[in-house]
Parts: structure tokens; sequence; C-alpha cells
């Protein structure tokens, strides 16, 4: 648990920073007991536009976010430490420039992952959008007669500048859960598979220390995962931060940070890991499967 004024590092992403802001605000709000109105008369607003800040929809001006730390007494460190945040949260991070084919939800989840520590992922069928070639990526979306290629082209693209966190200066660790069915479901083809999974080979053995891929064998009879489609989990450096996830099926997706369920997806992904091959074994078994394609 982070200690009252404690100095956290900073995100990277103006997703994270516009996030541990409203969160931190309101905290700080329910803390104190400072009713809304309150807020909205020494600032002068309307308590439409504090929910908006509260719900991360809008960013104070710097001016009213000063006189929102004095009302609420945070100290001068903290002070100092939520108005660079609030810098960071006014940036732009490189997924706006795919505003017209990212909707909101999705832009909050390149934002996320931009500025996290870590992330666990789960498959069923697909091999995770991280650990994707361009190849695999676009055979997975060229089914889609309303997608024109162009926008394949685009949302490829996203994804792969997305891997960049897998290998830049402070790479993002990352956890795998595949089920052996992602090694078999040949999608774009044998060819695709094929070179599908040298990538994921090639990425668990050139990054040991920060990227772990563990798959979910057949021979496994139970798992709190089984009907689960895609799931996500994000964690933060910050002790602030809570961990969220992502889930995705074919027609829903978005972030989901309630509380309970949070906490109930991480003990099942725990199980689970605790069902799936190591990581050497995993490695084994896709050496064995790129062997049966070829």
């Amino acid at each position: 648990m982070a200690v009252e004024g404690e100095v956290v590092a900073l995100p990277m992403s103006p997703v994270v920073a516009a996030w541990e802001l409203a969160l931190r605000l309101r905290q700080r709000r329910d803390h104190m007991g400072v009713e809304v109105k309150t807020i909205t008369q020494a600032l002068g607003f309307s308590r439409n536009y504090w929910s908006a800040v509260e719900n991360e929809r809008k960013i104070l001006s710097e001016e009213s976010l000063i006189k929102l730390l004095e009302l609420f007494e945070f100290d001068q460190e903290e002070r100092n430490e939520l108005l660079e945040l609030r810098r960071f949260a006014k940036e732009h991070g490189w997924w706006t420039r795919y505003a017209a084919l990212l909707d909101g939800e999705l832009q909050r989840l390149m934002g996320l992952e931009y500025g996290a520590q870590s992330v666990r992922d789960y498959e069923s069928l697909l091999v995770p959008g991280l650990l994707q070639t361009a190849d695999y990526a676009r055979a997975i979306m060229t089914p889609d007669v309303t997608m024109r290629q162009v926008e394949v082209d685009q949302r490829v693209e996203v994804r792969l500048r997305r891997q960049s966190r897998l290998t830049d200066d402070d790479p993002l660790q990352m956890t795998a859960i595949i089920s052996e069915a992602v090694l078999r479901q040949e999608l774009g083809g044998p060819a695709v598979l094929k070179r599908q999974l040298a990538h994921i080979v090639n990425m668990v053995e050139e990054h040991p220390d920060t990227i772990e891929v563990r798959v979910l064998p057949f021979t496994v009879t139970a798992c709190g995962l089984f009907g689960a489609a895609t799931v996500h989990l994000i964690d933060f450096e910050s002790p602030r931060l809570p961990t969220v996830f992502w889930q995705e099926t074919v027609t829903t997706w978005g972030v989901v940070d309630d509380p309970v369920q949070v906490r109930d997806i991480v003990m099942t992904y725990r199980e689970a890991l605790g069902r799936a091959l190591s990581t050497s074994d995993s490695v084994k078994m896709i050496h064995r499967r790129i062997k049966e394609i070829s």
C-alpha cells in the first residue's frame, strides 16, 4: 500500500496519468468528505463538469487544479506530483493518431498498456495481440467483409506499434497463457501459422526475463478460464493504481475496473497458470507443432 505523500514513478502514458490524477482527487474528496457543491462553488463550474473530471472525461486547467489542491489540503510534495500528472495527461499518445480507427475503449486499452509495468494474457484460440506477426494479424482481420483493405493495413500497423513495449528500454513484462488450440488453428494457412509459432519461440528465447508463454494443454480436465475468449490483465508500477483487465468477445469489449470482478479474474488466472505447462515445456510443444506443420 502507498504511504500518504509517497513519491512514485510517474507514468509515461497520458491515459495512465489522467486516470491516476482523477483517482487520487476522487479518493481525497471521499476521505475528507467534501461535498460536490463545495467544489463547484469554490471553482465556479457545474456539477456535470466535476463529474466529467472525476470520470476522466475532462482535465482541469492548471489554475483550477491549484485551487482544488488547496481546498483538499494536499501537502506540497503531493501538489507537485498531481500537477506533474496533469502535465503528462495533457500530452498525446501515439494511439491518438488512429482516433478514426479506434473507439474510446480501444484507445484507453492502448494508453493503459503503454503505461503498464506488466500484462497477463489468456487466449483460447488466437495468439495474443502483443505476439502476433503482421501476416497472422492480417489473417484475423481479412474475413471481415465490412473492413476495407486500407483499414486492415492500419489496424495491423497499430498492432505492431503496440508490440514495441515488449522490446523498448523499459520493457513490458508479459505472461501469456494460451490454449493448445492456438497452436493448431491454422489461421491464414499452415505457412502463416508456422511463421507465427516460430515468432513466439523467438520472442521467448530472446527475452527470457520479460516474456513468458505457457500452454494450457488439451489434457487439462478443468480450468476456470475455459469459456473465456480474451482476458488481458494490466498491472502498474505505481502502488496507487489497481489492476484492471480488458475482456473481449466477438461483439463486446472493454476495460473492467470493478474490484470484485478484477479479484475474481486474478484468482482464476493464477489457478490456470498452475495448470499450464512451464515455459520450457510450452516451447518444446510449440517446436513439435512447427515440425508437424513442416
